[in-house]
């Protein structure tokens, strides 16, 4: 057995601050200090979410507030050049929108989340319909979990797992979720598969494995 991995379902934020695509400007931003977020989906009637408007699609039409646009800058930047002229969700959103489904892992969440520079992320069901929200303060949720849960987890997945027979000579010690393996294993082969099962372990932070192989005679 090996340690089930958190998804996004477990972290996410279920209560949504969402817009309609007809929400108008001073709408969707008077949202977003109300609720202290940096973005907000846009949603239709049913829920399904069409796409996302954010800090960076508004903050277009400060940059282009006093400034005269130049026909070569018009064709270089159409797409924020047109949002600049916007006042509707539906035209300054960015669409389609980067969503990511309940059941991804934490790992795959984080990495798209760096591929498309965002720091929040909706969560959509197979249909598309929105079933929360993710952010990067969600994803590192877990690393609060207290240490004796930590220890507790690693023992019972990795431990007793990898050492049946010499369980009882292995000490498995957290502090802040730093993760000390130390003591007497039977199987010495199987001391760098314990320190990787331990390090996947949902919260940990780091893994200190001192196991040493127990000697035969």
């Amino acid at each position: 057995m090996t340690p089930q991995p958190f998804t996004v379902a477990d972290v996410m934020t279920k209560k949504v601050v969402a817009v309609q695509p007809g929400a108008e400007f001073k709408e969707i931003v008077a949202a977003m200090e109300r609720w202290q977020v940096t973005a907000v989906p846009v949603v239709e009637g049913d829920g399904r979410v069409v796409g996302v408007v954010s800090e960076a699609d508004l903050l277009v039409k400060e940059e282009f507030h006093d400034h005269r646009i130049g026909l070569v800058e018009q064709m270089r930047r159409l797409d924020a050049t047109a949002k600049a002229g916007s006042r509707r969700a539906e035209d300054l959103m960015t669409s389609p929108a980067v969503t990511v489904a309940p059941e991804a892992s934490l790992p795959q969440t984080a990495r798209r989340m760096a591929a498309h520079r965002v720091k929040r992320l909706p969560v959509v069901d197979a249909s598309g319909t929105i079933q929360g929200i993710v952010s990067r303060s969600d994803l590192l949720k877990v690393f609060l979990r207290p240490d004796e849960d930590l220890a507790a987890e690693v023992r019972h997945d990795v431990v007793e797992h990898l050492f049946p027979l010499s369980q009882r000579r292995v000490d498995v010690h957290v502090d802040a979720g730093v993760v000390t393996l130390s003591g007497e294993v039977h199987d010495g082969a199987l001391i760098p598969v314990a320190a990787r099962l331990a390090r996947a372990v949902e919260g940990v932070v780091d893994v200190r494995c001192e196991l040493t192989a127990q000697s035969r005679h």
